[in-house]
């Protein structure tokens, strides 16, 4: 009964902080776990949902860390996601929160290119599985990292019920991996996507989005401008309404 009280009273809060469109609820918890190449991942969780309820993984931007997600995350708790937002080991900092993944790869010299963060978004996905069996996963990615999401949902299209990509484009040759790598990994997704970018950027990931075989995927662009990656939510852009209303229309299947 306490637990079910307490879990109330986050949602309350929650809700409150979605409709004056600011950041109330802190994170629960930061959690660390390992990659099979032994880097320490960091990652905050914000659950203060049902164990059972879908889950977001949320995967920040370039230069970025799990900031990016300190006023994103709060909102998807009150329309009933329990979220982590992850440090991936490409990244700096944002919002006043280093990425300690980053640090933690570049003090054991590993690599810290787009394409090694593929690592750390996989074991993410581990993570929840383990701590939250049987939830519904959904991927939630901003410019490089939800071209990569892309690309895991399609290489296991059996753990993944969702993806939901801010600014995706083929932005990995220069590391070797092939120039349409995201658009044949997208070709095998079995889940809904919501694909969306400012309305400059869309021809970055037209031909990502066409094969893409499923009926529930869906696109959006503002009507004017719009920014980049998912910051595009953050309540200091006058776009982030447009670009809510259309996600949570998208995330309502859930």
């Amino acid at each position: 009964m306490i637990s079910k009280l307490m879990n109330n009273k986050k949602w309350i809060v929650g809700s409150l902080a979605f409709l004056l469109g600011i950041s109330a609820m802190p994170q629960d918890k930061t959690v660390q776990f390992k990659t099979f190449d032994k880097v320490i991942v960091t990652a905050d969780i914000y659950a203060p949902n049902p164990s059972n309820s879908p889950f977001i993984i949320l995967y920040h931007q370039a230069n970025y860390s799990r900031g990016e997600y300190v006023e994103i995350a709060p909102k998807l708790n009150a329309m009933g996601f329990n979220c982590m937002a992850v440090d991936l080991r490409s990244g700096e900092a944002v919002n006043g929160i280093e990425n300690k993944t980053w640090k933690f790869a570049d003090s054991i010299n590993k690599p810290t290119r787009y394409t090694d963060a593929y690592t750390d978004m996989r074991a993410a996905v581990s993570y929840v599985k383990n701590k939250y069996p049987g939830t519904r996963i959904i991927l939630l990615g901003s410019s490089y990292s939800s071209s990569l999401a892309l690309k895991l949902a399609g290489d296991f299209p059996k753990g993944i019920s969702g993806v939901v990509a801010f600014s995706p484009g083929e932005y990995f040759s220069k590391f070797g991996w092939s120039r349409d790598i995201i658009q044949t990994s997208a070709s095998q997704i079995k889940c809904p996507v919501f694909i969306t970018s400012s309305r400059t950027e869309s021809e970055s990931w037209q031909k990502i989005y066409n094969a893409i075989p499923v009926q529930t995927k869906v696109s959006f662009l503002p009507n004017m401008g719009g920014k980049h990656g998912a910051k595009a939510l953050w309540s200091a852009f006058p776009e982030s309404e447009q670009y809510w209303n259309a996600l949570k229309t998208f995330l309502a299947r859930y």
